[in-house]
């Protein structure tokens, strides 16, 4: 049988071509052919979270500290709170990382960029460094714990 014989056999759907076997590997199953009792069994409840995005294992990589200053705490009467947070944060994922790690339910989140300063102590010059904050606002209800009482 020559090669274009075969391929012509193949699409046709008359021969089918069979692969060597390897040691280790077992053979795949048709995907119209599979077991109902496979299907059925699929079905299990994991205890794991059901999306990565809001699991609190991930909130560090977002989310640095608190940011504690006189007016962060006024602003947690109208149900606000400011975080430091990484320069490539976005608000999507700080979003998701305060609600994965607090259990609560986030409105809205601002951010503001706070610039590097110059400073001047006698003859040396340096750099105070930038940071970002983001200032998360919750629903009506949702409080967060930040400084114990």
């Amino acid at each position: 049988m020559s090669f274009l014989s075969k391929i012509k056999s193949i699409v046709s759907g008359s021969q089918k071509l069979q692969k060597p076997k390897k040691k280790g590997v077992k053979p795949q199953k048709d995907f119209g052919q599979q077991d109902k009792t496979i299907k059925e069994t699929s079905k299990v409840e994991s205890t794991k979270p059901i999306s990565k995005k809001r699991d609190p294992k991930n909130a560090h990589r977002f989310l640095r500290e608190p940011h504690i200053s006189e007016k962060a705490t006024f602003l947690t009467d109208q149900n606000k709170y400011v975080f430091k947070v990484f320069k490539k944060a976005n608000k999507i994922q700080i979003k998701n990382a305060v609600a994965g790690l607090y259990g609560v339910k986030v409105k809205s989140v601002s951010i503001i960029n706070e610039k590097s300063k110059s400073r001047k102590l006698r003859n040396i010059s340096g750099y105070k460094p930038g940071y970002k904050k983001a200032i998360i606002t919750l629903e009506k209800g949702h409080k967060i714990e930040i400084l114990p009482h």
